[in-house]
Formats: structure tokens, C-alpha cells, sequence
């Protein structure tokens, strides 16, 4: 469900209505036009629906990472590059509306370990192994 409609109304929808849908945000950078770099990935996208229609799995990969995840790719799954590799994403329904970059993270988490030698005046003091 997506504001109260359900994955087949929303793929039968023209893109004006379900533009309405959307929170501003969304709307605003929709109802500007789509860069070129996304519609080449829109493009690659739909002629690999027709692809996995036949039953072969197809991968894409893009580094459009500021593209709203829109019904009709659902089911789809797209390699986004994150800045140093391509994270797989696998589009499901609840991440409509959402961008792309959202589900490929572009830093790691710190992991804080034991202080080296040098690190810092406090660490002078850490007995050594």
C-alpha cells in the first residue's frame, strides 16, 4: 500500500496522478522533467521488464543515484554505485517514492577500536601488548 492504494493501482496510474501522490519534495523534482542520465536508466529499466518478462534475471547498474523509485520498476533489481562500488538494491513496494541513493549508503559506520600508538596524549598511557 502507498497512500492508501495498492501496487496494481498504482502501476495503472498515469504519471500525472501518481506524481499527486507524492510528498512535495517528489513532486517538484518530477514535475521538472527527468535529467537525461535518468531517462537512459528509465529506458534501460523498461527493456528490462520486457526481459524479465521471458523469466532471465537482468541486472542494471547506473550511478543515477537521484532518481525516484517509481511503481513500474518494482521488482527490479539495480546495482547503484555508492562512490567506490555498486551495492545491489532490490526494489520492493514500500521504497516507492523513495531515491534511489537512499538504499546504497555511501559511508561505512565507525567502528571505534583500541587506540594505536600515537593516536593521541591519552592513548600514551594504554599499556602495550
Amino acid at each position: 500500500m502507498y497512500r492508501g492504494h495498492n501496487l496494481g493501482s498504482l502501476q495503472g496510474m498515469s504519471m500525472d496522478e501518481f506524481i499527486n501522490l507524492l510528498p512535495s519534495r517528489q513532486r517538484r523534482s518530477l514535475q521538472r522533467g527527468l535529467t537525461p542520465e535518468q531517462r537512459i536508466l528509465l529506458g534501460k529499466m523498461r527493456e528490462a521488464q520486457e526481459v524479465l518478462k521471458k523469466g532471465k534475471d537482468v541486472t542494471i547498474k547506473t550511478h543515477v543515484r537521484d532518481l525516484i523509485i517509481l511503481p513500474e520498476m518494482v521488482g527490479m533489481k539495480i546495482l547503484v554505485h555508492n562512490g567506490k562500488e555498486f551495492l545491489p538494491v532490490q526494489i520492493r513496494p514500500e521504497m516507492i517514492g523513495h531515491y534511489l541513493g537512499e538504499f546504497a549508503i555511501t559511508n561505512k559506520p565507525v567502528r571505534h577500536g583500541t587506540p594505536g600508538i600515537g593516536a593521541s596524549r591519552s592513548s600514551m598511557y594504554v599499556p602495550l601488548k
